[in-house]
């Protein structure tokens, strides 16, 4: 979620809409065609010629393989942009030690201000 909330390239962020938006639409196209295209190729199969039904199948193949192509091109893209995100986009806070020379109530202001910094960095 850090990574949609980061003001970065907004680009990004629209590709990944639009792919989520065609998948949403896509995969019930997809699965109802497919569907029919099957079943039309059973009736072909009782009832008419072979060919047709050959046909039948052959385009429900190509249909699930172009959609399974570009489900995992898609996906593979977004991971390598999350990734690359990731790898570039570290902030780390770090944590001073207690010490003996601090008296214990600037320890504690010192913990206040190290916890009020932006949710954005890391803690270690």
């Amino acid at each position: 979620l850090q990574w949609l909330r980061n003001p970065g390239p907004q680009h990004e962020k629209r590709t990944l809409f639009g792919d989520m938006v065609c998948f949403l639409f896509i995969t019930p196209l997809a699965t109802i065609s497919g569907w029919l295209c099957l079943r039309g190729a059973v009736d072909h199969l009782h009832f008419s010629s072979r060919l047709e039904a050959v046909s039948l199948i052959a385009l429900t193949v190509a249909l699930f393989t172009i959609y399974l192509f570009w489900t995992l091109v898609s996906f593979r893209y977004h991971c390598r942009l999350y990734n690359e995100w990731r790898r570039t986009n570290q902030q780390v806070i770090l944590l001073i030690p207690k010490s003996a020379n601090i008296p214990s109530n600037q320890q504690s202001l010192l913990g206040l201000q190290s916890l009020k910094r932006n949710s954005k960095e890391t803690i270690v």
